[in-house]
């Protein structure tokens, strides 16, 4: 049997309804992020630069193109210590994992093959850097069975999570998911560490609760608090995003732009890797012009492109004007053509001499289908 003190499992399957056309037809986790990223790129990143390299991805919705672009873990230093655990037919027969919960549940011939001590439950739909060890020397210094990642929000937007109260020294003595009247402003960020003898037994159990979710924020959770099990809160304060709508997706893309943006996806620390490597050198044109902006590997430039994100394999044409807008890989702006306060998703086309411009609300125009496009005339 193989062993390690802590094995991460990603939870990657997520829809992401709420992003609209970019979410048609891949997952939330493989959304194009800063030109050369996907989502997921974080939440593996941070795996690998806290030397986490036994990681079970839990792909579900549309995962094609996200099992793909994981391979077999190369990118980000874990040849080999990747996994996609899509999921798989059972004696009742196949379906979609019921619940977060479930979704280990599920796997828990994975873990016990690695018999880890820990087990580090990831969202793979958000952005942030952290280093998990810091996190995980709390737990055993608390000798906790359950540590939850958590973040200070504002008043008015503790509703829209799974709020913790707790003792002075971070003891977890109430949890709520999403209250109307929430009473403290720590938010869970979805990041979890359980002690794997304390979580295996709590999913056996809440798996023979035919009234469960199944679900760690509904159910796992209150149910260890009401059992008195040792929960406690580990404070994070640096930056952390759930980019679920396409205004907080543009936003959070195009702070990248400034001088010093909020997130700092260059600096040295932590560094973000990808698998998206392959691309020639970017191209610019005799007569193109640039302002502003971040323009990856394979792109070829021929227009004008001011204050906009062009991730790899982009092509603006001659006399083409890109402005405010995200433009995600493989997109192509045609001659003549306009894009403004815009994102244009993978291989999608804008048609030559047309206007693709939004205004109060950003314009989306949705991925092309594979092999084919989506165009905007």
């Amino acid at each position: 049997m193989n062993s390690s003190k802590i094995v991460a499992m990603l939870l990657a399957g997520g829809q992401g309804s709420r992003l609209g056309a970019l979410t048609r037809r891949v997952a939330k986790p493989a959304v194009g992020f800063g030109g050369k990223y996907r989502i997921i790129d974080f939440s593996l990143s941070n795996c690998a630069n806290s030397g986490i390299n036994i990681v079970g991805v839990l792909t579900q919705y549309k995962p094609f193109l996200l099992n793909s672009y994981i391979g077999t873990g190369e990118a980000w230093d874990m040849d080999g210590g990747l996994f996609v655990l899509p999921p798989y037919y059972t004696e009742v027969g196949g379906e979609w994992y019921r619940g977060t919960a479930d979704a280990i549940f599920r796997n828990i011939e994975f873990i016990d093959g690695y018999a880890p001590q820990y087990v580090l439950i990831l969202s793979g739909d958000h952005l942030y850097k952290m280093d998990y060890r810091p996190m995980l020397e709390f737990h055993e210094e608390n000798e906790a069975d359950l540590t939850v990642s958590v973040i200070e929000v504002a008043p008015e937007d503790a509703s829209r999570f799974g709020i913790m109260s707790t003792d002075e020294n971070m003891r977890i003595t109430k949890f709520e998911e999403k209250p109307k009247e929430p009473e403290s402003c720590l938010a869970s960020m979805g990041i979890y560490i359980f002690s794997w003898d304390v979580l295996r037994q709590a999913l056996i159990a809440d798996n023979s609760d035919e009234a469960s979710e199944n679900d760690f924020g509904r159910n796992v959770i209150p149910a260890l608090l009401g059992e008195g099990k040792r929960l406690f809160a580990y404070k994070y304060s640096g930056y952390w995003k759930d980019v679920g709508t396409i205004e907080s997706y543009y936003d959070a893309q195009m702070d990248l732009l400034n001088e010093e943006p909020e997130f700092d996806i260059f600096a040295g620390d932590m560094k973000i890797m990808s698998n998206s490597n392959s691309s020639s050198p970017q191209y610019i044109g005799e007569d193109a012009s640039v302002e502003g902006s971040m323009v990856c590997n394979g792109c070829t430039v021929l227009g004008s492109v001011r204050g906009s994100i062009l991730s790899t394999d982009v092509f603006v044409g001659k006399d083409a004007h890109v402005e405010n807008s995200i433009l995600l890989p493989g997109a192509t702006v045609e001659d003549g053509a306009c894009v403004k306060r815009a994102i244009i998703g993978e291989k999608a086309v804008v048609s030559a001499m047309s206007v693709f411009e939004g205004g109060d609300e950003i314009a989306v125009l949705g991925d092309a289908e594979t092999g084919g496009e989506e165009s905007a005339k």
